[in-house]
């Protein structure tokens, strides 16, 4: 690759850097460096960026450095006549001149080469660069021609592996499909000895059917989890994205925790958003009862506040025990526990993990701060960029 100067235009010099080095030039070295070289104006003429060119001639030196055992022989035979033709007293122009004219035929021959090797090697760039090389059946469609026997056995080896890609990559998708085919009968069948679980509860109502409510409420949580984490990186996940009243989506997830917020006498603050997202109901909720889920795991007494920040940023903050600050950077990690996981020895890591990659599909952003003993705040962006039809 060329190196590359910037120069920037700034009390009557620039001010440049290359290679990570500052310098500084008066404007007249610099126009005079310009000269011959490829200039690009950059977003104002205060601006230029220098690129020497020498693409080429490093492109040119690599070539000669690959062929340097031929060029080698080549001059070593030259030498070894002249060096017989004066032990022999012999005219040195029977050698010099046959010299000259093959050393002539071999550079037409040699740039000739050169011009030919370099258009491959810019279609195997331009493979390597291009979105074809995430497709392999289009590979093979933009190989060089082989010009020797070595060139065709690493074509075919490449053919082979991608076979090989292919054949691996169609078991697995057999066996992932097989694995979300069992998953979801499996939740399926799993929701109706719940289902039938809660309707014989319905006729009691003490402090130990209330208890077995919350825990069934926790199995049904934790169903969904399995299959919200099966199906994220399917195909088949089920997006609809609309614009939908925020309030209504909070309210649903605040629902389904009403018991706990009572039994654990929590206060809970929250005033109408009064707001609409462009998100998907089904998905968003999930990540609202993850989060209302661990504030009221983990918060003993005291509230737990919703509020809306500008920007369209919904904001869960509770009064809990919070988050090490060493913890704090990787809460959002895969199987990642910290601290209040391990002395809790039931955490899974995967809730605020499966929060991350979700908000990530609906192109939501989210955060976490948090003070030791203190508390911690969740904060959602539900800001999002008008949708592209294709």
């Amino acid at each position: 690759m060329p190196w590359m100067v910037e120069y920037r235009r700034s009390a009557g010099c620039f001010r440049g850097s290359k290679a990570g080095i500052p310098f500084q030039r008066q404007e007249a070295a610099v126009q005079k460096e310009c000269e011959g070289q490829e200039v690009w104006i950059k977003t104002c003429p205060s601006v230029i960026i220098l690129a020497e060119r020498s693409e080429t001639m490093e492109f040119f030196r690599s070539y000669l450095w690959q062929r340097r055992k031929g060029i080698f022989t080549f001059f070593l035979f030259c030498l070894i006549f002249l060096v017989i033709f004066l032990l022999y007293h012999l005219p040195m122009g029977a050698v010099v001149y046959p010299a000259l004219i093959c050393t002539c035929i071999g550079g037409i021959l040699l740039v000739r080469d050169f011009l030919k090797e370099k258009v491959r090697i810019r279609r195997l760039r331009r493979l390597l660069d291009a979105d074809e090389l995430q497709n392999p059946d289009m590979v093979e469609e933009y190989y060089p021609e082989p010009e020797t026997g070595e060139e065709v056995l690493y074509q075919e080896i490449i053919r082979m592996l991608l076979e090989k890609r292919r054949q691996r990559e169609d078991e697995m998708n057999s066996q992932f499909g097989d694995m979300m085919d069992y998953y979801t009968v499996w939740v399926h069948q799993i929701k109706t000895p719940i289902a039938s679980m809660r309707l014989k509860m319905q006729n009691e109502d003490t402090g130990f059917s209330r208890e077995l409510s919350e825990d069934l409420f926790r199995i049904e949580q934790y169903v969904e989890m399995v299959l919200c984490y099966l199906r994220l990186d399917s195909d088949s996940t089920d997006y609809v994205f609309k614009e939908y009243d925020l309030d209504s989506i909070v309210k649903q997830g605040v629902k389904k925790f009403a018991g706990q917020f009572i039994r654990k006498k929590i206060r809970l603050e929250y005033e109408p958003l009064e707001t609409k997202v462009l998100t998907d109901e089904k998905w968003l909720l999930f990540v609202l009862e993850q989060v209302l889920s661990n504030a009221l795991k983990y918060t003993r007494e005291g509230e737990i506040a919703i509020t809306l920040k500008p920007g369209k940023v919904l904001c869960i903050r509770d009064t809990g025990i919070g988050i090490a600050p060493e913890d704090l950077p990787r809460i959002f990690e895969k199987g990642y526990t910290g601290y209040n996981g391990r002395s809790d020895k039931k955490a899974s890591g995967l809730g605020l993990y499966l929060c991350r990659r979700i908000c990530q599909k609906l192109g939501h952003e989210i955060q976490a701060e948090s003070v030791l003993n203190k508390g911690t705040t969740i904060q959602i962006c539900l800001n999002k960029e008008e949708l592209e039809v294709e």
